[in-house]
C-alpha cells in the first residue's frame, strides 16, 4: 500500500502550512516539514536552516527533513517534494493509484551540459567555479569573485564518477532511492563538498545522484508537479479562475498557487479527500500558456498596433524637410511659411520632447516612441491635418532619419539652411 511522506520546504504562512499539512495528513499520508530560519522564531520552534535561494541551504534543508522522514515514517514508500506555495490537483486516491502503477523514481534528469534545459544565466560556470555569495543578494561580490577565479583559471574538476544531471527539483522518489542517496551522502562527503558551492544546487545534486545511483529504466525524467514559467524565468502563479485548467492537467500537484486565491485554496484542499473522482485529461495547459503570451487572440491586447498597418506615408503626399544647426532660424522660417501659406508645420519633433502635437493616441508621447514609429507618427499628421503637404524640422545631424523618410515612396524635398 502506498503512504506519501511529503517533504514540505517552507519559509511564510504558518497558518497555511498547517492547513496543508492538515489536508494532506487526513488522507493517510505523512508531512515533514522545514520551516526557513529566517522566518520568526515563533512560528516553529525544532532545528532549522537559513535557506537562501540559489545556495546550498536548500539542499541541507531537504536532506534534514528527509533523514528525519525515513527515521519517523517507516511506512512511507514515496517521498514527495513540496513547497508552501503547492497544492494538489488530483484526489489522494487518485495520486496513490498513479504512483502505484510504476514502480519508479519521477525526477527530472537531464545531461547538464548537453542540454538546453537552463534558458538563461550562467550554465557551466554554476559547477566549474566556487560560489559563496548569493547572487540576489549580493550581487556584485557574486560576480566578482566569478571573474577573480576565471581571470587566474581557478576552475575545478567535476567528480569522475558523477555524470551531472539537471532538472526542476520538484520530484518524488521511492523509498529506497531516498536510502541510497543518504547513504550515498554519508559515505561521499567530497561531493557534499563539492555541491556545497555550486550554483542553484537544488537543480543538479539529487538529480545527478539518482541518476548515478538508480538504473535509468526506473527513472521518469519528469515532474509530477506542473509548473510554468515566463520568458524571463519566472514562475506562472495561478488564481481563482485556473482551476479548469489545473484540474485538467497530467499532474497531481500545481506550483505555484496565489497566496490571494483563497478560493482555489479552498476547493483544491477539499478535492485530496474525495473518492471516486475521475478526471478529464487534456494536458494543454502549456500549449495554451504559450500561445496566450506569444501570440494572443488576434484582434486584442497582442495584435499588430493600428499604426504598424500601413508603412509608407502616401505615394501621393510631398513631405518638405527644413533642416539647419541654429534650430531657432529654421523655427522662424517655417512659423513665417505656417502664417503665410497655411501649411501645416511641426518643429524638431525627433529633438525636442516639448515640440507642440496634436494628441496621436500615446505615439507622440515621448521622442523614444516618436523616433521608433516614424513613419507611423508623420503619416498620422498628414491624416490629423487632412492634408496632402506637411513641412518638418530636422536636426541636420539626423542624417539616418532623414534617409528613411528619403526611402519612403512619398516625395520629400529638403530645404538645408546654412
Amino acid at each position: 500500500m502506498t503512504q506519501i511522506a511529503f517533504i514540505l520546504l517552507c519559509h511564510k504562512d504558518p497558518e497555511g502550512v498547517i492547513a496543508q499539512t492538515l489536508r494532506l495528513t487526513a488522507a493517510g499520508d505523512c508531512v515533514a516539514i522545514h520551516y526557513d530560519a529566517r522566518a520568526s522564531k515563533e512560528d516553529f520552534a525544532r532545528r532549522r536552516l537559513k535557506c537562501g535561494w540559489g545556495e546550498w541551504s536548500l539542499v541541507a534543508a531537504t536532506l534534514s527533513a528527509l533523514k528525519a522522514a525515513v527515521e519517523a515514517f517507516p511506512g512511507a514508500t514515496h517521498f514527495y517534494m513540496l513547497s508552501g506555495d503547492c497544492m494538489p490537483i488530483k484526489t489522494a486516491e487518485y495520486i496513490h493509484g498513479r504512483l502505484e502503477r510504476e514502480n519508479v523514481d519521477f525526477i527530472e534528469s537531464f545531461d547538464f551540459f548537453g542540454s538546453d534545459w537552463i534558458k538563461t544565466g550562467i550554465k557551466e560556470e554554476r559547477l566549474i567555479y566556487r560560489h559563496w555569495f548569493n547572487e540576489r543578494q549580493r550581487k556584485w561580490l557574486f560576480y566578482a569573485s566569478m571573474n577573480l577565479q576565471k581571470r587566474f583559471n581557478l576552475t575545478r574538476k567535476v567528480p569522475e564518477d558523477l555524470g551531472m544531471r539537471i532538472g526542476s527539483q520538484w520530484w518524488c522518489l521511492r523509498r529506497r532511492t531516498v536510502e541510497a542517496v543518504l547513504d550515498f551522502v554519508s559515505r561521499r562527503p567530497d561531493v557534499t563538498r563539492f555541491f556545497a558551492t555550486t550554483w542553484i544546487p537544488d537543480e543538479t545534486f539529487f538529480q545527478t545522484l539518482v541518476a548515478h545511483l538508480v538504473p535509468d529504466r526506473e527513472i521518469r525524467s519528469r515532474t509530477l508537479t506542473f509548473l510554468m514559467f515566463t520568458d524571463y524565468g519566472m514562475p506562472v502563479t495561478f488564481y481563482d479562475d485556473h482551476e479548469e485548467l489545473l484540474l485538467s492537467q497530467e499532474y497531481l500537484f500545481a506550483r505555484k498557487i496565489s497566496p490571494d486565491a483563497m478560493a482555489l485554496k479552498e476547493r483544491l484542499g477539499a478535492l485530496y479527500s474525495e473518492t471516486g473522482r475521475s478526471f478529464t485529461l487534456s494536458d494543454e495547459g502549456r500549449r495554451q500558456f504559450a500561445y496566450l503570451t506569444s501570440r494572443g487572440r488576434e484582434g486584442r491586447r497582442f495584435a499588430q498596433r493600428f499604426w504598424e498597418a500601413e508603412t509608407s506615408l502616401g505615394r501621393s503626399r510631398t513631405l518638405m524637410v527644413v533642416t539647419c544647426k541654429k534650430w531657432h532660424v529654421a523655427k522662424r522660417l517655417v512659423d513665417r511659411v505656417r502664417g503665410l501659406a497655411s501649411l501645416p508645420a511641426v518643429d524638431y519633433l525627433f529633438n525636442e520632447q516639448g515640440t507642440a502635437l496634436p494628441d496621436l493616441g500615446g505615439i507622440q508621447s515621448s521622442i523614444e516612441k516618436r523616433m521608433r514609429h516614424r513613419r507611423a507618427l508623420v503619416r498620422m499628421l498628414f491624416e490629423h491635418w487632412q492634408t496632402d503637404r506637411l513641412i518638418l524640422c530636422i536636426d541636420p545631424g539626423s542624417i539616418e532619419l532623414i534617409q528613411d523618410f528619403r526611402q519612403d515612396r512619398s516625395r520629400m524635398r529638403l530645404l538645408e539652411i546654412d
